[in-house]
This record gives C-alpha cells, structure tokens and sequence, in this order.
C-alpha cells in the first residue's frame, strides 16, 4: 500500500475490532459516526469491521478498510502506510497508550493526545501527583493489593491519619482501580470497620487500586480542545452515574449544564489539561461540585480522560463549530486555539437505554 499523503486515518477500537457488546457497541457507534460527519470535507481511510461494510459504503470521502481482528493487530503490520490518524479509544488494556504508541513508532502525526500524556493520564495517582497544588483533588494515595492481606491494615491506617485531621468529620473512602475506565469497580468504605478481605473479589492480589477520601457532590465534566500547551473549555456537562453494589455506571449525561460554579471548574480544567504536556485533540476531564458548602473547595478534580470522551456525540449536535475539523486545522497549524469560537446553540441529553444510547436535542 503506498501512502496517502491527503488522506487521515480513522478508526473507534470497538467498531474496528468486532466488539459484539451491544452496550459498549451503541456509545461507541455513536463516537465513530459523529467524527465521520465532523471530518466529511477530508478523505478518510477508515479501519472497521466487516459487519460494518454496508453502513459505511455510502459515504463519499470514506475508503473503508474492513478487517475481521483486532484493530492493534492491523496497526502494528499497517501504520507505516499512513502519514496522519486520528481515533477514538478508551484506557481499557491499554489500548489508548498502546494504540498511540504504535502510531508514533511508525511516525504517524497523531491529532490525539501522545503516547506519554496517555500513559500519565490514564494512571490516577501518577496525574494525582503530577497536577500544581491549586488545583483542588480529593487526597489520594495508591495501594497494592498484596497475597498476604497487608493491603488491609494499610489502608486502616491511611484512614486513621486522614481521620485524625478531622475527627469530628466521618470520613468515607472510595476505592477504584489505579487505571480504569467509566467507574468500573468502585467500592465506598462508609465505615472502616466494613473494609474486609472480601474486596479481593472485586480487585484480586496483584491489582493497583487508588484510595480516596470520598466527597459528596454532583458529578459533572468538562470538555475541552487542546493544542497540547493551551487548552480552551467547551461546555460544562452533567454527569449520570449511578453507584450501586459496589459497581459505578456511567449512564450519560446533559450539556449544557447550568451551575454557578461553570467559571471555576472551567478554570481548573483548563489548568490541568494544560499541566499534562502533549494533551491534545478533544478530551474531557471529571469534576465534582462539593455538596458541602463549609468546605474549603466548591470544585474538585477527579481525574483527566486524554481521549474522545461521550460528550462529543452531544456536543456534535449543539457546537456551532466542527469540532473535528477543528482540531485538524488546529494541530496542523492553520488556526490558532484563539480563534475558535466555541459558542453552542441548544441543548441535548445522551442516555444509554438498555443497549441503545438514545441522543435527544432538549
């Protein structure tokens, strides 16, 4: 295959790899078919599975490469052919650093985020650590799950230290792994006397977790274009999770979504986004609106996602820009992040429906 230098290279992971998961399938759909809309004055290569061959054979500036694998299979015998890519993937396995990482061995310009922000993003406590102290992040500290249960008396301690600065104050911790993705397998300690070696079931000896203080609070988000220095926020989004039986589901979500405190996460997400260097693209970062008004802090940071997150299917409808056009002309420097105008008209609910995520205009 000789190279394409007018042409990018599009793919999703799942719909590349012939994910059969009707629920994980319906988001990621969603994703894929939005940024083909956004990118339909470029010509595309795009990888995706054969079950996909119908569906994608209308578009005109589409040349779809339908494979039957997995999608960091192909890359890896076929990147050198591209000069330019930009995709969607999420941090499960890896995927998203090892993607990115394949792409820049093979000197694909990437309209995402580098194999290093990736990889710091991905890890919570390793962003934790790597953000400025002014950007207000429940304490945090990292574990090990070790075969022999030490794992347990440690984390006894960490929340006597952490108890001890405030004693009249119940403390709760939330536990999640140190790298996952959409609230998978988090576990809330309202007691400490409730921590048991049962939480082995959840995280088995070897896992890395991450342990929180846990704050009250309304999920929310922050979607935002970087350059890889300068970021600029888009729109503040309501977050639908629901926690139950120790398992956080991420269900959707509203945007435009009207809080006194859209300037002040605004700003932090901006500031963290830019701490990270080479965070670029769309990405999104995960806040909480404290629900206690005593505290010290109205909003708090809970982690950077350096990828295409649920949003941009909401946003795509409602942005009176193209964002994926944007960010093409953006990284290859044809306008600057100034001159975009991120006003949106409207506003619109993206909820998962069973196996369907169900995208309304409100």
């Amino acid at each position: 295959m000789m190279k394409n230098d007018d042409s990018i290279l599009v793919f999703e992971y799942f719909t590349a790899s012939g994910e059969k998961d009707k629920c994980i399938i319906s988001e990621a759909e969603a994703l894929i078919f939005a940024l083909l809309k956004d990118l339909s004055d470029f010509n595309v290569d795009l990888v995706i599975n054969k079950s996909y061959e119908n569906v994608v054979k209308d578009y005109e500036n589409v040349n779809p490469i339908l494979i039957d694998g997995d999608v960091i299979d192909w890359l890896e015998d076929n990147a050198a052919n591209f000069n330019r890519a930009i995709f969607i993937a999420a941090e499960n396995n890896n995927n998203l650093y090892n993607i990115t990482k394949i792409l820049e061995e093979n000197n694909v310009k990437t309209y995402t985020s580098s194999a290093e922000a990736c990889l710091m993003s991905s890890d919570k406590y390793e962003t934790y650590e790597a953000l400025p102290n002014d950007v207000p992040q429940p304490r945090s500290f990292r574990f090990k799950i070790d075969p022999k249960g030490y794992w347990k008396r440690a984390i006894e301690n960490l929340h006597e230290k952490w108890q001890a600065e405030d004693p009249l104050t119940p403390l709760k911790l939330i536990i999640k792994p140190l790298m996952g993705v959409d609230c998978e397998d988090i576990v809330i300690i309202e007691n400490i006397g409730d921590l048991s070696y049962d939480l082995e079931q959840i995280f088995p000896p070897g896992s890395r977790i991450i342990v929180q203080e846990y704050i009250e609070g309304t999920d929310i988000s922050v979607s935002l274009i970087s350059d890889g220095k300068k970021a600029i926020p888009i729109s503040l989004n309501q977050q639908f999770v629901e926690l139950k039986n120790n398992k956080g589901t991420y269900e959707g979500g509203k945007l435009p979504y009207e809080s006194e405190y859209e300037q002040e996460a605004f700003e932090i997400a901006t500031k963290a986004v830019e701490a990270v260097d080479g965070i670029k693209g769309f990405v999104g970062v995960d806040l909480l609106i404290n629900a206690d008004e005593k505290d010290i802090y109205s909003v708090y940071l809970l982690e950077i996602n350096s990828r295409f997150t649920t949003p941009y299917v909401g946003l795509s409808k409602v942005a009176n820009f193209n964002i994926g056009k944007t960010i093409i002309e953006l990284i290859d420097g044809k306008i600057t992040i100034d001159d975009i105008d991120v006003s949106l008209d409207g506003e619109v609910e993206f909820k998962k429906s069973g196996d369907l995520l169900e995208i309304r205009r409100i």
